[in-house]
């Protein structure tokens, strides 16, 4: 291997680590990820940064906290201000492309969900000043991303320069829904192709009953994870034929997300009969879950939305099968692509590396989807490193996405730039922290959570502790005891030496993380 390889980033979307074979998973059919894992390392212990797309994805894109980056939640761009470590990589001579989703900027032209409020009496601040950055990330160059404007590939309204791709084929959105230079694509390949997508085009089936499913009419062969594998492969060819430079391909999928949309065979490939439920279903007492529990029976929850909900033990099975089939269409895709980088000969000088953005509760204790509660099952995601002559090992150090970035430049070659955050995870086994903290802020209310939340959890190898600003209500768990996470210790009196233990871990975790950017121009 060269000491500056090739590197092939695949991403996938809303993907637990347990949804995967080498993850433990008897059931879920995952051959190429798992091949990857069998001919390099496997981390055990991966944890989001945030588990929401857009604050995650600008995690590791620029190997700093959120909470630094400043796109806390979704509809906040990562500002062209922050450096990523893809720019370091084109700026040192990498070609770089994006194949599939990115989410650094917003899809829709909404209005935010929070505003600049002022308290009568007073005056607000003129326009500009209105906030702490003059940088407000709004304006033409953070519209890229927005799908009802989307009239031409984002390569030719990028400048070939996009947070440091130079070469784009992207898509927005999900499951039959996506969009983007996918939509573009797929309309020019069959014109008619809007009359196929979404529930009311839907193909008839009567077996799936669940919330956000239906039996998309696209074919397989129009479906966005087809077009990001055929997008792969004609870079990879391009690559191939110009070899002087190395590259950095990232490719990511916009499944497994909801909705539940698998096409074609993949609808009906896993059985929901042979789906077992979560062994944590219907257990736990944290008061948002028995609220969402609540309003399942009463018919009250909003279940076609962005926000969990409650599902009935049918519906679990159902959408784990579906979540399945989407999954496996991956893998097969994963399967082609890897097979073209070995039959171009670049297999040879590439890394391939395999991580998702965050995970979904699918059914642990009776919840949906995600936001707020940090059960493992959302913030525990899969990382991959595969390289030629690398020993299969398995990884139990705690990891993070922040750790991805310094990850590559190292080992490239290159330094990373001063604010970087993350280790290098390849480097000194003594550098893994004890903890790794999660961050999330909320723009909405939902049922269980009637007040805005501000949540900062801490987890470590034995315990996961969460906690909420101006909130009574906490999460401690013994992960060793109860890796279900149903009895919360919050209260009990005989964890209050460890609660007061983390509390103060996560206090000197929280300044360390604080940003070291920039360095001082001046002395004093």
């Amino acid at each position: 291997m060269s000491t500056r390889p090739n590197f092939l980033f695949i991403i996938t979307d809303q993907h637990r680590a347990d949804h995967l074979g080498c993850y433990g998973n008897p059931i879920v059919k995952t051959g190429a990820i798992d091949r990857l894992a069998a001919s390099g390392r496997r981390f055990e212990n991966f944890f989001v940064n945030v588990p929401v797309c857009m604050p995650n994805r600008a995690s590791i894109m620029t190997g700093r906290m959120a909470s630094l980056h400043g796109a806390m939640h979704n509809g906040i761009p990562l500002s062209l201000d922050q450096t990523t470590f893809v720019e370091v990589l084109r700026a040192a001579g990498y070609r770089t492309s994006l194949v599939g989703k990115s989410h650094l900027q917003a899809f829709t032209g909404a209005k935010g969900m929070l505003s600049y409020n002022v308290k009568e009496g007073y005056q607000p601040p003129a326009e500009g000043l209105r906030e702490a950055h003059r940088d407000a990330r709004s304006g033409p160059e953070y519209h890229l991303e927005h799908n009802p404007t989307w009239k031409t590939p984002l390569q030719s309204r990028s400048a070939g320069n996009f947070y440091g791709f130079e070469h784009l084929d992207v898509v927005t959105e999900h499951a039959d829904a996506a969009a983007g230079d996918y939509l573009l694509w797929a309309r020019e390949k069959r014109p008619d192709f809007d009359s196929l997508v979404g529930p009311k085009n839907a193909l008839p089936d009567n077996r799936i009953q669940a919330p956000q499913a239906w039996r998309t009419a696209v074919p397989e062969e129009l479906y966005s994870t087809r077009y990001i594998e055929e997008r792969a492969i004609e870079r990879l060819e391009s690559y191939a034929r110009d070899s002087n430079e190395p590259f950095f391909m990232q490719m990511s999928f916009p499944d497994p997300h909801h909705p539940f949309t698998p096409p074609g065979r993949y609808w009906d490939l896993y059985d929901p009969a042979n789906i077992p439920l979560p062994s944590s279903f219907g257990k736990g007492d944290l008061p948002p879950v028995v609220a969402m529990r609540e309003a399942l029976k009463a018919g009250k929850d909003p279940r076609n939305a962005q926000t969990p909900f409650a599902v009935t033990e049918r519906e679990t099975r159902e959408i784990i099968a579906l979540t399945y089939g989407m999954i496996t269409m991956i893998d097969e895709s994963i399967n082609r692509v890897l097979a073209c980088l070995d039959a171009l000969g670049l297999a040879k000088n590439t890394v391939v590396i395999f991580t998702s953005d965050h995970g979904d509760y699918m059914g642990d204790h009776g919840l949906m989807l995600k936001l707020l509660l940090h059960y493992r099952g959302l913030i525990r995601i899969p990382f991959i490193w595969s390289e030629p002559g690398m020993p299969a090992t398995v990884d139990a150090s705690l990891g993070s996405s922040i750790d991805i970035a310094s990850t590559v430049l190292r080992r490239a070659g290159i330094e990373p730039y001063n604010g970087m955050q993350g280790r290098d995870l390849l480097g000194d086994a003594q550098a893994a922290p004890d903890s790794v903290i999660i961050e999330e802020d909320s723009q909405r209310t939902f049922i269980g959570f009637e007040t805005l939340q501000r949540v900062r959890t801490i987890v470590t190898h034995r315990w996961r502790m969460s906690v909420r600003h101006g909130e009574e209500l906490g999460e401690l768990f013994d992960l060793e005891k109860d890796p279900d996470e149903i009895e919360n210790l919050w209260d009990a009196p005989q964890a209050a030496g460890i609660k007061a233990e983390l509390f103060e871990k996560l206090a000197r975790r929280l300044i360390e993380l604080q940003d070291r950017s920039p360095l001082a121009a001046y002395r004093a």
